[in-house]
């Protein structure tokens, strides 16, 4: 039976979205590959730790539901179903795993920054499997031409990210769980 959401629920949803939102379309474009650097992940890694796995995911599906309609959140200002459907669409997808992967994670950690790193970082491999294999589909590259593409050039800056986010997010964490039941 699923428990209904209440609106402070909804409300930190909606901002999560809303975070995902401002800073998909933040990209870097590189020359060899469709693939840009984005802030992405790193804000799926925040909307993990603020809401946890089911509400985090939802965010994000949010996000990405705004994306497919046409609204300019996804990378370099771009959206709609052409955004999701061509190479880095996977990607786009994968983070569905990654939100459900590292909630889980941080839900179930008690506040161990070790397993909540494994989190993220299981949470990335699954979206880079996920978006590797679509972008391999999609321009026809091998599996190490797509890793080359989509995986290694992102290694080092996805590493400082969840550095990152695991420095500040049981801060972030603690800071919702305060709000949200002082508004109780």
């Amino acid at each position: 039976m699923m428990k209904k959401l209440e609106i402070k629920q909804m409300t930190l949803i909606g901002l999560m979205a809303a975070l995902i939102c401002v800073v998909g379309p933040l990209t870097v474009p590189l020359p060899f590959t469709p693939v840009p650097i984005s802030l992405t992940n790193l804000a799926i890694y925040l909307t993990a730790y603020a809401l946890g796995c089911r509400l985090g995911t939802v965010s994000y599906v949010i996000y990405l539901l705004l994306g497919t309609a046409g609204l300019p959140v996804f990378s370099a200002f771009s959206g709609g179903l052409s955004k999701l459907a061509g190479p880095t669409g996977g990607y786009l997808i994968g983070f569905i795993l990654t939100a459900a992967i590292c909630g889980f994670m941080i839900d179930r950690s008690k506040g161990k920054r070790s397993i909540q790193s494994a989190g993220m970082i299981l949470g990335t491999l699954a979206a880079y499997l996920f978006g590797t294999v679509w972008l391999c589909t999609q321009i026809h590259l091998t599996p190490m031409q797509g890793l080359a593409a989509g995986v290694i050039p992102y290694l080092p800056g996805d590493l400082i990210k969840i550095a990152l986010a695991a420095a500040v997010g049981n801060s972030i964490r603690q800071t919702v769980k305060k709000t949200a039941s002082a508004v109780s």
